[in-house]
């Protein structure tokens, strides 16, 4: 048992002792899962220290060659492939182990990288170590997510929490989270939006506040609550984001520690440009007929420290996505026929994202953003799209549509197409199909080959009314470009995200 497993244990054993037997249970196939997102990585993403890699037949043993002359050797992965690596053979030893394998690669500006797969294993065991409840209600089903991103071997990292506090305020452990109010002088805030009375005291505003937040962040500026407890709310899939037990919108919190990749605080660009984003898509929303369904950011606000508006004290408003499911919350035990469910979910998706993108937005359709609205058969049949600080807008195309482009920050702007069609084809093709056909065939090939004649069918029909031969030339090309996910974890790596690219299974 490694260092990380083992502090996870002894913590386990003093706030929740009913869990450790499970917990422990749930170590090897941890283990297993993170390895096989460490191995997608490995053969997929342009890594400094690696070479090539070769598929060896008829074994399907893939090889991937070291800089150094070594050699690593697993079973062969197609990118959108969930399963679980038992092992992976570096020059004929076997690791087990995703964070021991990656330390003995030795890969540039990998230290880090190592304590975050440690971190990630543990905390995905103790994840797994709750007793499965069939989900009801829409938070339910945000919280039946348990194993995280799908592909990132960062998929349940969280550094900086404990075992105390992940049983707290995790949506898996499915806990109620009491949320404090942290009053600020309303002169002193950036905000956006009308920031309603309820959360007002006279001259001030009352910022909702996690209480990860309030214990690890605000003493460190000589703050504290107003109001301890005050809003009690369920975690949705991001953490950060609840939704209040007597309803009303959601609220997006700071939580100003990294899991996954990002540090999950909210930038005064995200507070200043979430209304107008929410604005901008409803507009472009209502020429295709009001699809998809945005849940409009309603306010943000952020306090002043130290003379600037703080990312580390900023909440937002956020309309409540009603009845629909998260797309990466769709489980095998929902679909009765995965081929009639993908056609009828990749109809609108494509129409709509499609659609906007020739509008003048991409969208990051993975499956945390884009939700999905089911009939009473349980099938799809409008999508809800949430979660807008990551879209990308082109100035053109919206000139070309005769939209005015709203005061949003820069980073947002792109008229560049590769840089559109990254942003909205890695997400939904890359991510969101692939997870869901990956899911439906369960490895066998003959059926994964099918249900992405399905996908592709869909597609087809959607870009026949592009009005941009670019974007189906993009959609249909012999590669997608998709989100780097260790690549961008490396200490040299620059802000932001990195890319790789991979084999488009819609490429006609």
């Amino acid at each position: 048992m490694r260092r990380s497993e083992a502090e996870f244990a002894a913590d386990l054993a003093l706030v929740r002792p009913e869990l450790s037997a499970a917990y422990m249970a749930a170590l090897p196939d941890a283990r297993a899962a993170v390895l096989g997102r460490l191995w997608r990585s490995l053969l997929y993403e342009p890594l400094p220290g690696l070479l090539t890699s070769s598929e060896w037949r008829p074994a399907a043993r893939v090889q991937v060659a070291l800089a150094d002359g070594r050699r690593l050797m697993g079973r062969a992965r197609e990118p959108y492939d969930l399963g679980r690596e038992p092992a992976l053979w570096l020059n004929g030893h076997p690791y087990t182990h995703p964070a021991e394998l990656l330390a003995a690669l030795g890969l540039p500006g990998t230290d880090q990288l190592v304590a975050d797969l440690d971190n990630s294993v543990a905390s995905l065991a103790l994840s797994r170590a709750q007793p499965f409840h069939t989900p009801g209600t829409p938070e339910e089903h945000e919280q039946s997510v348990v194993d995280g991103h799908p592909y990132h071997p960062g998929c349940r990292s969280r550094p900086g929490v404990s075992v105390a506090e992940q049983l707290a305020y995790m949506p898996e452990h499915r806990p109620v989270v009491h949320l404090d109010l942290l009053a600020v002088p309303a002169a002193d805030c950036l905000v956006s939006g009308p920031w309603p009375d309820s959360l007002r005291d006279g001259d001030r505003l009352l910022l909702p506040v996690h209480p990860w937040q309030s214990a690890h962040v605000l003493p460190g500026l000589g703050l504290r609550p107003h109001v301890t407890a005050a809003v009690p709310a369920r975690p949705l899939m991001s953490v950060r984001t609840l939704a209040p037990l007597d309803g009303g919108p959601h609220i997006k919190t700071a939580f100003s520690t990294r899991m996954t990749s990002g540090v999950r605080d909210i930038s005064p660009g995200s507070v200043r440009d979430c209304v107008h984003l929410s604005h901008l898509l409803t507009v472009l929303s209502a020429r295709q007929g009001g699809r998809p369904r945005i849940a409009r950011y309603l306010a943000g606000a952020a306090a002043m420290v130290n003379g600037e508006h703080s990312p580390d004290l900023a909440a937002m408003l956020r309309e409540p996505t009603g009845s629909a499911v998260p797309v990466g919350a769709v489980t095998a035990a929902m679909v009765r026929d995965p081929a009639a469910w993908l056609a009828a979910f990749a109809r609108p998706a494509f129409r709509d994202l499609l659609g906007l993108l020739a509008l003048g937005v991409a969208l990051e359709a993975h499956g945390q953003n884009l939700l999905v609205e089911l009939d009473r058969d349980g099938m799809p049949y409008r999508l809800v799209y949430r979660d807008l600080a990551d879209v990308r807008i082109s100035p053109a195309r919206l000139a070309r549509n005769g939209v005015e482009l709203p005061p949003v920050s820069a980073r947002l702007l792109a008229d560049d197409p590769g840089t559109l069609h990254a942003k909205l084809f890695g997400g939904l093709v890359g991510t969101t199909f692939g997870s869901l056909i990956a899911l439906f065939g369960r490895g066998d090939r003959a059926e994964e080959s099918r249900l992405w004649d399905v996908v592709a069918a869909a597609a087809r029909d959607a870009s026949d009314e592009l009005p941009r031969t670019e974007d189906r030339k993009a959609l249909f090309g012999p590669h997608l470009t998709v989100k780097a996910h260790l690549l961008a974890r490396l200490e040299s790596a620059p802000p932001g995200d990195s890319w790789t690219t991979l084999p488009n299974p819609l490429a006609t």
